[in-house]
């Protein structure tokens, strides 16, 4: 299947001139060194990105999207997910409103361990449609690739039939998901011994079943401490596994540190970090995951990433989806927080939701637009990519093109 773009301003980051250009090397090559939006066509074959040119045309048969100006981006990539879930929170979101903190919550049995027990409740099945449902209202919103962890199970058995239905649900899924094992997540009242069992009964069992899978960890008070993350991903990395680490949400407790000690792949939320943190984080060469619709919908205290640029920081943002503290899957209002509570300027924003978490989760062949690359593309309703940004609300996708197939096609569609 052959398909031609017709008229995208397309988001070329940082081509050099003749870079991406298919087809006798027609092409805007003095626009795209601009490293801008280039006003052009595309040509997609099979799944990838074949040619990108100003003097391009359609050939005969070939299937045509008029873009008619509009501004077209690589798809988004959210790398930092949990969007398998069971039942809801909304009694806690009317507490919160009442002044109840999310810490207080989680120590009253509330928070993670509710959404756990309506994990541990519903089948694999059940959990397989809740996930799909998700991931196709991400697609429309124009993500591509998305993340998504376990975590609410806290069994072994639990967590299992989590990473099973997130396999089942991706098979199904167009676009790629990525699984991680969050297996330090909440620690239950009523199991004492939690964190020795998930470190020599679970982790093994994941280990055998998905081999190589990301291991992840909560670090906070009132969840899982400096020490008992370091016992789990040390024993995770002598597997085989990646690992990353959720860390300063709501204290300093010591994660940055560890996680740059073990080499992890990410630190995620950093809303609690001290520049001199997060200037080591971006020494360290690890991923710095914030996630602002948490800071919104929760307390609004945000992460702030120009310590963390300034020193070279790769930095991703993500939409951090769950019931609880940011019940949002859409990655269009996380580049709009972004650039308001974070102070990113346009470039940085946009490829903190592509190019950046792409690269954190080891999928280099996607989150640009350029010849080769896998044909995850977002088709927008405006022809500036400033608007992406600037409107609040609402669905600014006209189209989606994942795997080279339109999966949400414009009404422009000719």
């Amino acid at each position: 299947m052959s398909l031609f773009i017709r008229a995208a301003r397309a988001l070329l980051f940082g081509a050099p001139v003749g870079q991406g250009h298919g087809e006798s090397g027609q092409g805007s090559g003095e626009a795209a060194a601009a490293a801008g939006v280039v006003r052009t066509h595309l040509r997609v074959q099979g799944d990838r990105i074949v040619a990108i040119g100003d003097l391009l045309t359609a050939l005969p048969g070939e299937r045509v999207l008029d873009a008619r100006g509009r501004v077209l981006l690589p798809g988004f990539v959210d790398a930092h997910t949990h969007a398998l879930w069971a039942g809801d929170r909304l009694d806690e979101w009317e507490l919160q409103r009442r002044g109840a903190s999310y810490l207080e919550l989680l120590a009253a049995g509330g928070g993670i361990l509710a959404t756990v027990r309506a994990v541990r409740a519903a089948s694999e099945d059940d959990l397989t449609a809740a996930l799909s449902a998700r991931l196709a209202r991400m697609l429309r919103e124009g993500t591509t690739t998305v993340e998504v962890k376990s975590g609410y199970g806290l069994t072994t058995a639990d967590e299992l039939k989590m990473l099973r239905a997130i396999a089942a649900s991706a098979r199904s899924f167009p676009g790629t998901v990525v699984p991680t094992a969050l297996l330090g997540h909440a620690l239950d009242p009523a199991e004492p011994g939690l964190v020795d069992r998930v470190i020599t009964e679970t982790l093994p069992a994941v280990h055998d079943e998905f081999p190589g899978i990301t291991v992840d960890a909560f670090c906070e008070h009132g969840a899982w401490s400096v020490d008992a993350c370091r016992r789990l991903l040390e024993r995770a990395r002598t597997l085989g596994h990646p690992v990353r680490l959720h860390a300063d949400q709501f204290h300093r407790t010591g994660g940055l540190p560890l996680a740059i000690a073990l080499g992890a792949r990410s630190v995620d939320h950093l809303e609690a970090s001290s520049p001199h943190d997060l200037r080591a984080l971006a020494e360290a060469g690890v991923y710095g995951v914030m996630l602002p619709a948490t800071g919104f919908h929760t307390d609004g205290r945000y992460a702030d990433p120009r310590p963390f640029l300034d020193a070279g920081g790769a930095l991703v943002l993500a939409s951090n989806c769950n019931p609880g503290s940011s019940p949002t899957s859409s990655m269009p209002f996380v580049a709009a927080l972004g650039r308001r509570k974070l102070g990113l300027d346009l470039s940085e924003t946009l490829s903190a939701i592509t190019s950046g978490p792409a690269k954190l989760l080891d999928l280099p062949d996607r989150g640009r637009i350029a010849c080769g690359m896998r044909a995850d593309l977002v088709l927008l309703c405006h022809e500036d990519p400033r608007e992406l940004a600037y409107q609040l609300g609402g669905n600014p996708v006209d189209a989606v093109i994942c795997g080279g197939a339109l999966v949400s096609p414009s009404q422009e569609e000719l």
